[in-house]
């Protein structure tokens, strides 16, 4: 038992702590970066993690809140490693170091963000322009040293020699997709951490609700059609949060199925149920029966190798 706990709420941040003799264990939600969404009450073991959703005070709808029950918590850092907003971070002794990950007992999530920005044209913000949560920072360079303003009013030699780099925040990226898919030379390329599908149910989404789409942190995910006021999906920038159906007024009018996270292999029981929760039984064996194959299939590659070099 820790020697003392303590929780704190505000606005800006939801902080649970356990002080023992010589370890301090630390939580802490950023709630301007949290989104209100499905994954962390998901992969909890202990369940100590509850999504209220909140009343309407003006014309908006208002996103779900986070809150975490300090008497079932046990900062294992489940909730830190899948959050794809990174707005949880658990630590110890001030450290940012999970032992569930060091040990194996759960899996990094993948955020793959390629970009050679060597490729970049030296007149390109874009990605930088249409990133939802403002993570990208392309700096451009002259040939003297000192940061370019106006790229447009420099000579064609003086934009050659321009040294342009792209710095991405990829712990705080949910892989939305929306840098690639604005990118004009098709050079950036991002993984999705959740593969999924969204599907409105026509007869019983609500005439004219905007709850959803008020609440999407990506924008033209979910849009209210003119012409039959009914919610219309365009997932290719979707996340698959869930955050919209946590704020849907109507059960089962809006559905959320993820099938596939994007995970390092490994082997726990801890990681297996909690890709049940985050995907279905059928679409979370279907994953660790893929991952089933990539391990048989390096075991083979393996021993050809070992083969060819007997021979």
């Amino acid at each position: 038992m820790p020697y003392k706990s303590s929780k704190q709420d505000s606005s800006d941040v939801l902080m649970l702590e356990w002080v023992l003799q010589v370890k301090n264990y630390r939580l802490t939600l950023d709630r301007h970066l949290c989104v209100g969404c499905q994954i962390c009450c998901l992969v909890c073991p202990k369940e100590a993690v509850k999504i209220d959703k909140q009343q309407n005070m003006g014309e908006k709808a208002l996103k779900s809140k986070v809150d975490i029950d300090l008497a079932k918590c046990n900062f294992c850092g489940a909730c830190d490693v899948t959050c794809p907003f990174g707005a949880i971070k658990v630590t110890l002794n001030g450290v940012h170091k999970l032992a569930l990950l060091a040990k194996e007992s759960y899996p990094k999530i993948k955020r793959t963000i390629l970009l050679d920005s060597a490729l970049c044209p030296k007149t390109c913000s874009e990605c930088e322009t249409v990133c939802p949560f403002k993570l990208i920072k392309v700096s451009k360079v002259g040939f003297d040293g000192q940061p370019v303003k106006n790229v447009v009013e420099l000579s064609p030699t003086e934009k050659r020699r321009i040294k342009l780099s792209v710095d991405i925040k990829k712990d705080y990226c949910p892989t939305c997709k929306i840098c690639e898919v604005n990118c004009p030379s098709k050079i950036l390329k991002v993984t999705k951490i959740f593969e999924g599908k969204i599907v409105i149910n026509p007869d019983k989404c609500p005439y004219n609700c905007r709850s959803c789409v008020e609440v999407c942190p990506i924008p033209n995910v979910l849009t209210v059609d003119a012409a039959d006021g009914k919610v219309v999906v365009t997932d290719v920038c979707c996340t698959f949060c869930g955050a919209c159906k946590n704020v849907c007024p109507v059960v089962d009018a809006l559905v959320v199925r993820r099938v596939k996270v994007a995970h390092e292999r490994i082997h726990s029981g801890a990681w297996n149920r909690a890709l049940e929760r985050l995907t279905s039984t059928y679409d979370g064996v279907k994953v660790l029966k893929a991952v089933a194959s990539l391990k048989k299939r390096d075991i083979v590659i393996k021993r050809l190798q070992d083969e060819i070099v007997d021979e």
